[in-house]
């Protein structure tokens, strides 16, 4: 009986921690399912030995391990990739979605800071106020600066 109680045990946290991997977060699911194995794993051990206890956490490790692969790989290419549960929008430049904006028309442009660079502080350039980064060094506030690269959102300025 006590053998049938620990891989019940195992069963019902399995489902739990398959639950959890479509779940956003680690929640309830995936705690009570950790919880379930451990149980399960100490049920074992308190009335089988070390032995079984072994054997029964690589086996609970290994099932796991692909289920929840089969479970993902379904997900991404299966059955279950068509059903309303899995996003399937995307977000392309072509819809006007940008991840960042395109900072490359400053290159070149002169500024002065508004307060000192350590390295990132806030410059001037003809009133547009950017976030801007010097290339490690310290820049005074006040200072006049040329923007040396864009890279995505990040702004280099050197000292004019």
């Amino acid at each position: 009986m006590d053998l049938v109680l620990s891989i019940l045990c195992a069963l019902v946290g399995i489902g739990l921690i398959v639950l959890e991997a479509f779940m956003p977060g680690f929640g309830v699911p995936g705690i009570c399912g950790i919880l379930m194995e451990i149980a399960a794993i100490v049920i074992a051990y308190v009335y089988h030995g070390a032995v079984l206890a072994l054997i029964m956490g690589l086996i609970i490790l290994s099932v796991i391990a692909i289920v929840l692969s089969v479970c993902l790989r379904s997900a991404v290419k299966g059955k279950f990739s068509k059903s309303q549960m899995v996003l399937r929008d995307v977000e392309g430049k072509e819809d006007g979605y940008v991840a960042a904006e395109d900072m490359q028309v400053f290159l070149g442009r002169e500024g002065e800071t508004t307060g000192a660079l350590r390295p990132a502080g806030i410059a001037d350039f003809d009133g547009v106020r950017l976030n801007v980064v010097s290339e490690g060094e310290f820049i005074p506030a006040g200072t006049r600066v040329r923007i040396a690269r864009a890279e995505g959102s990040r702004i280099v300025v050197k000292p004019v």
